[in-house]
């Protein structure tokens, strides 16, 4: 006890001492989450900046861009007379979507007939085509209900109302009323924050060992010399700062945004548990192959985006290639942040997410494995065995 004692105070004097060390532990975990959650505050595109090319110049056509331009989805900036014209307002990034509406547009709704409106898009942008297409499409089938019922003359209101709409969709969005990006964007991204910053501190921390006593990832000192005071006297430097850390996203972030908060408490207490054991276990084993402190920085950094687009959360794992699959189960991050999009967003229990629980705790159980071996090693050569 007096040896884990010693460790832990030794590791908080360190941490203490590197600002470096206290950025990305502290300011970043703190600081990230306002920083993702102010830009994406707005939710979704609104007014998207769209240009027009009116062949027509008909009494429906000017209707039609005065519906689109309503709608809180696309603003009108306009007209112009050619597509070419139109185009390069997109490459001087003062559009990013065209409407072209042609020569017979109000012929052919008069005369019963079908007729194409051209919509370009920058599809850099998915979620400006997105908003783009969507105003579009419910403008043009209002348009569609009210010429039909034009069409059918003395009616009653249920006929139009059949005739307007056969068949009647209700709407409902699940988990995310908003239809927002930050819903959707922000949970995930917290749970990668607490992996990467533990990354960056630990591995930090452990490259100014090596570098202070010629390799050796624990210091020249009788107090190391039993891996378990080693292990957990680190950890437990790590764990409360971390999990205060993980209460401040969950309540003061997500109340602050309005980030959807379906899940108890309780069960985000339990889930939290093994993740945080596992995400520092597998920092330690990790940084334990990387020599010096930079290095540290420039290999973690750069694992931050993949890890993102591993996780499922960007892109559906269903349709990820097996090996990618498999090979993002190793860490941490990616059973993290897919449980606690369950838990915070859809409301699930511990019960519900069984498999990644149970799948948390055996990397914890794997990783504190590996990183007690990491300073058994460490400790045998320093004995000179």
């Amino acid at each position: 006890m007096k040896n884990l004692l010693y460790i832990w105070y030794d590791e908080v004097r360190t941490v203490l001492r590197d600002k470096g060390i206290l950025i990305f532990i502290v300011f970043v975990p703190l600081a990230y989450p306002l920083l993702y959650s102010y830009v994406y505050t707005n939710e979704v595109c609104r007014d998207v900046p769209a240009a027009v090319v009116d062949d027509s110049k008909s009494t429906l056509s000017r209707e039609f861009i005065s519906n689109v331009d309503g709608t809180p989805d696309v603003k009108i900036i306009g007209t112009f007379s050619n597509v070419k014209d139109a185009e390069q307002s997109i490459k001087e990034h003062d559009a990013y979507a065209i409407i072209q509406i042609p020569e017979s547009f109000e012929y052919d709704l008069r005369h019963g007939n079908q007729t194409k409106v051209g919509l370009y898009c920058d599809m850099s942008s998915m979620l400006y085509y997105k908003a783009f297409l969507l105003a579009c499409t419910d403008v043009s089938l209002n348009m569609n209900n009210d010429i039909k019922v034009e069409r059918l003359g003395s009616i009653t209101t249920r006929d139009e109302e059949i005739t307007k709409m056969p068949i009647l969709y209700e709407h409902k969005s699940m988990y995310n009323p908003q239809q927002g990006f930050a819903a959707f964007l922000i949970p995930p991204i917290l749970m990668l924050i607490i992996q990467q910053t533990l990354l960056l501190g630990i591995g930090m921390e452990m490259g100014n060992t090596r570098e202070k006593y010629m390799g050796s990832v624990i210091p020249f000192d009788f107090h190391y010399k039993r891996v378990m005071p080693i292990v957990w006297g680190k950890a437990l430097v790590y764990f409360p700062l971390y999990f205060v850390e993980a209460v401040y996203m969950v309540t003061f972030v997500n109340r602050s945004f309005r980030l959807p908060t379906m899940g108890d408490y309780g069960t985000f207490v339990l889930f939290i548990i093994p993740y945080l054991l596992a995400c520092i276990f597998f920092a330690i084993t990790l940084s334990s192959l990387i020599y010096r402190r930079e290095d540290c920085i420039l290999i973690f950094v750069f694992m931050s985006v993949p890890m993102v687009f591993l996780s499922g959360v960007s892109w559906p794992r269903s349709a990820m290639p097996q090996f990618w699959r498999y090979f993002s189960d190793i860490f941490p991050s990616t059973l993290g942040m897919n449980g606690y999009v369950r838990i915070m967003t859809m409301g699930c229990s511990i019960h519900d997410i069984a498999n990644i629980y149970i799948g948390l705790w055996i990397q914890t159980a794997f990783y504190f494995g590996t990183a007690c071996l990491v300073y058994f090693k460490n400790i045998q050569k320093m004995m000179g065995k």
